[in-house]
């Protein structure tokens, strides 16, 4: 199966997306937020890190849910003004 690259768009998304979850996770550990979300902790670390631009939707509820984020927020805080509109339908 072939992928399609990423845009560059979508690599500063995934950053984005790492550093409010690092920021959540704060002075808890990331093997700590790892086992009680269950997501592996090299996979928590390349989210972190920016390495996993578009994470699968559960593996992001996952770690959501354990860091006590809002999944409408955090979705806000990444996709850029107006696309929340366009997307909506889209289901």
């Amino acid at each position: 199966m072939v992928r399609t690259p990423l845009t560059d768009e979508q690599r500063d998304r995934g950053r984005v997306l790492g550093q409010a979850l690092r920021e959540a996770r704060g002075r808890r550990s990331a093997a700590w937020v790892s086992a009680e979300s269950g997501v592996p902790l090299d996979t928590l670390r390349k989210i972190e890190r920016g390495a996993v631009s578009m994470p699968a939707f559960f593996t992001v509820a996952q770690l959501a849910r354990v860091l006590e984020l809002d999944l409408s927020a955090l979705a806000a805080e990444l996709l850029p003004p107006g696309d929340e509109n366009e997307h909506a339908g889209a289901a």
